[in-house]
């Protein structure tokens, strides 16, 4: 029998865990996150993780799972999901795959390159390199090093930038040369949904989950971790803007508002990549039942 993978996307802030426990419920199956923060333990706040309540309703898997100082990437997410969705779907026809961590999601639906684990001293030099002289040293490192991802490369992404400098030094050869971009056939069928909405609906939704993360004691959070605020686990909207604000670059209603809109602004990015995507299907999240009917038409055509 043919086994499914439902893949749940959407921006951050627009309903992706409400409408998974739905559709999740209804086809009696089990939730993987596809969230590169919500692996880590104790981040639960700032990064909208699945309540108690929620993981009691349906089982979940990759929620908790790491500590914010594990080193974890999306080709490692990748090899754990395939060997995960394995097992269970030894008693499900049909999971859900859900989250906004975009190359978490395209590692698993086309599959990532196993690019290989950066030094810690040799990323300290590229990130020396970055706090001294700024991108443009990083750029022109990476133009010398591989002129083909040079010219690809969204030149503004510093961590884009910086990782290929990173994976060509380690190496010794171009990083555009150890990507093969061909996409990975799965044994089972992916069916994918995206989640979104009137623009303007959405930013009123991350601004007021954004005061309720504040309620809920997200500087309390944060404080738990600020002495390891250089790791990659915590180099993330909410946690970033509450350090900064506590090493004196502006004051916490400052911090606040950059949360929200640094929040908007990677919503934007998230909606940008899943719209590339041409199988992707297109829902409101109030649409939980026309989802669902959809789903039901794909396994059983």
């Amino acid at each position: 029998m043919t086994k499914h993978l439902v893949v749940l996307v959407g921006p951050t802030g627009i309903g992706k865990t409400d409408t998974s426990l739905k559709i999740a419920k209804h086809f009696n199956t089990e939730i993987i996150s596809a969230d590169s923060r919500q692996i880590y333990k104790d981040l639960k706040i700032g990064t909208a993780a699945p309540t108690k309540e929620q993981l009691a309703v349906v089982p979940h898997h990759m929620v908790g799972t790491h500590s914010v100082s594990d080193y974890y990437n999306a080709w490692q997410f990748e090899q754990d999901v395939l060997k995960l969705s394995e097992e269970l779907f030894q008693k499900h026809n049909t999971l859900v795959l859900t989250g906004g961590s975009m190359m978490y999601i395209d590692a698993v639906c086309k599959g990532i390159d196993d690019l290989p684990t950066i030094d810690p001293e040799l990323r300290q030099e590229v990130m020396d390199l970055y706090e001294k002289e700024g991108l443009d040293a990083i750029r022109r490192q990476l133009k010398m090093l591989d002129p083909d991802f040079y010219n690809e490369v969204d030149l503004k992404n510093h961590k884009r930038v910086m990782h290929a400098v990173e994976v060509c030094l380690m190496t010794g050869k171009p990083y555009s040369a150890l990507r093969t971009n061909s996409t990975r056939q799965r044994p089972f069928n992916i069916i994918r949904i995206g989640l979104d909405m009137d623009r303007d609906e959405l930013y009123n939704r991350i601004n007021h989950r954004v005061d309720m993360m504040i309620k809920d004691g997200l500087f309390d959070e944060a404080r738990q971790f600020y002495h390891l605020k250089n790791e990659n686990a915590l180099n993330t909207v909410g946690y970033k803007e509450i350090f900064a604000h506590w090493d004196g670059e502006y004051d916490a209603q400052t911090a606040i508002e950059l949360i929200k809109r640094n929040s908007r602004r990677y919503a934007k990015r998230q909606l940008s990549w899943f719209l590339r995507d041409k199988e992707m299907h297109w829902f409101h999240p109030k649409d939980a039942d026309e989802i669902i009917t959809f789903v039901e038409q794909q396994i059983f055509v």
